[in-house]
Formats: structure tokens, C-alpha cells, sequence
């Protein structure tokens, strides 16, 4: 046991096994904190530098970011971001937080566990392997749902991959692989609710909509919130799947769609390092940005 003063000046005892769980979690925050700076503060700072200088590492100013901002793509590419994320986030929420709500109900089942494990596979595999599962699923002449691909008016895989589709189609895409994690989150944090509360809103005559709309969602605001800003963040950097579309469409698809294909593009393409660091600064400034609204407007640190 160790011997520890109160500000009374009274002494209380703290058990051993509470210091070394201290200590253990000041190590793994420690080592979360260099993983950060390494992985995460040095390199932002290094596109920061470049981002604000030429070629010859003199500082420029905005220069970069003007001169990236006027070239004849980068607006079509802000376009095609914000459309997708509109349609992204959308679908996010929606069914996400319907689908949690309904595989709550079913809690009491093997129906439930058995639901659990399909929303998180498709998660597991690789943001490539799935876009790569989807190009086949895509194909009219090879795809196990080519019937609905004709009655919906699509006879070729280029017409599937028409411009005007690309937002749906990476929504598509981007739920199938990512909303399976969210919904089982979105579980769990149901599951941590008061029972409490749940049967006072059954005494109250609640049915099972006007539990989930006035007592289930708004207790989910949080993790609704956390969630937004995570798919916002991944969603603004959208680059693999336009990619490998591009590439299977043989440049249908666009290899600049994506914000992040122009910095690819600048960088290994154009050779302009300073244009590609300065859009991937702005990215992090609109990802930013955009969380520090979400947590402002949403109370996300106010004690419930």
C-alpha cells in the first residue's frame, strides 16, 4: 500500500494496484503520443513548409495555393468531393443509425450476433480489394446482378461508370466497406443506455418509433456527431476508388476526380511537390474546420 496525503491533511491509502494502472496508462499514452508526432504533427508540418514555399525552399506565400486553385480542374474536383460527401454523410446517418436502431430490437437473439458479423465483414477487407469486388459486381456481362443493372438501363460497364453516376456509386461503395464498424458502434452505445430509461418511456406509452426519435437517437447524438466528423474527414480524401475506376475505365472515369487524385497528379505527374502540399494543406484545414463545427454546435464535450 502507499501512503498518500489528502489537501486536509489526512491521510488516505492507495492501493498499489491503482498506481500501477497509472503508470501503465501513462505509458500507452505515451507511446500514442510519438506514433502522433511521428506519424501525424511531423509530417503535416513538413507539408505545411512545402505548401508555403517553391522549389528551391523560399517562401512564396499563398503562390501555391492560388496557382492550384486556378488550374482548370480543381474546381470540378472541390464539385465532385462535396457532391459525394453530401450523398456520403447522408446515407451515413440515415441508415446507419435505422439499421443499429432495428438490430437493437433484435438483441435478444442469435438473429442479432449472426447480423453483427455480416455488417463487419465487408469492413475487412482493403479499401482496393472492395473497389476491386465492386468493378466485378459492376460489369453487366460478368456481374451476379446483371439483371437489375439491364432493368435499371445499363447494358455495358461504361455506361455504369458514366460521370453522372460516380457519386452514387462511390456511396455505394464507401457504405458497403465502412458503415458495418459504425453500425455495430452505434449498437454498443445503444446497449449503454439506462434500462431506466427505456422503461420509463414504455410506462409513459411510447411506441417503438417515438422511443428511437425522443429518447434512443438524441442519447446517440454523440456518437452520431463522432461518427460525421470521422466520414467527413476519410470521405474529403477520396481517392482510391476513383483510381482504380479510372484506371479499369481506361480514364472514363477521370484520373483528377478527386482532390487527392490532383495532388497525386501534381506531385508524380506535374513534378509541382509545393501545388500537391498545398492542397493537401487545405484538406486538412476544411477537415478541420469542418469538426470543429460539428463539436461546437453539438455540445460534443458538454457532461450529459
Amino acid at each position: 500500500m502507499t501512503l498518500t496525503h489528502s489537501p486536509a491533511g489526512s491521510a488516505t491509502r492507495r492501493p498499489r494496484g491503482a498506481a500501477r494502472q497509472s503508470r501503465a496508462g501513462m505509458a500507452f499514452v505515451a507511446a500514442y503520443v510519438v506514433l502522433l508526432i511521428a506519424f501525424g504533427v511531423l509530417p503535416t508540418g513538413y507539408a505545411i513548409y512545402f505548401a508555403f514555399t517553391d522549389a528551391g525552399g523560399t517562401f512564396t506565400g499563398f503562390s501555391n495555393f492560388v496557382t492550384t486553385a486556378q488550374d482548370f480542374r480543381f474546381l470540378d474536383a472541390v464539385g465532385h468531393v462535396a457532391l459525394y460527401l453530401v450523398f456520403w454523410l447522408l446515407s451515413l446517418v440515415v441508415f446507419v443509425v435505422a439499421l443499429a436502431l432495428l438490430l437493437h430490437r433484435l438483441s435478444s437473439g442469435s438473429t442479432s450476433r449472426t447480423l453483427r458479423f455480416l455488417y463487419y465483414i465487408p469492413g475487412a477487407l482493403a479499401g482496393a480489394a472492395s473497389v476491386l469486388v465492386w468493378l466485378f459486381m459492376l460489369d453487366p456481362t460478368v456481374s451476379p446482378v446483371s439483371s437489375l443493372l439491364e432493368a435499371l438501363g445499363f447494358d455495358t460497364f461504361g455506361e455504369v461508370i458514366a460521370p453522372g453516376n460516380l457519386p452514387v456509386l462511390f456511396t455505394i461503395i464507401a457504405f458497403w466497406t465502412g458503415a458495418g464498424g459504425w453500425i455495430v458502434v452505434m449498437y454498443g452505445a445503444l446497449n449503454n443506455i439506462p434500462t431506466d430509461v427505456m422503461e420509463a418511456a414504455r410506462i409513459d406509452g411510447a411506441n417503438a418509433w417515438q422511443t428511437a426519435w425522443h429518447v434512443q437517437i438524441p442519447m446517440l447524438r454523440k456518437w452520431i456527431v463522432y461518427m460525421v466528423i470521422l466520414a467527413f474527414a476519410g470521405g474529403a480524401q477520396l481517392f482510391v476508388e476513383p483510381q482504380l475506376l479510372s484506371l479499369a475505365s481506361v480514364g472514363t472515369a477521370g484520373r483528377d476526380y478527386s482532390l487527392n487524385q490532383l495532388t497525386f497528379d501534381f506531385a508524380f505527374q506535374m513534378n509541382n511537390i509545393n501545388g500537391a502540399a498545398a492542397v493537401s494543406v487545405e484538406l486538412l484545414v476544411v477537415s478541420v474546420s469542418a469538426a470543429a463545427l460539428f463539436v461546437a454546435r453539438s455540445g460534443f464535450f458538454d457532461a450529459d
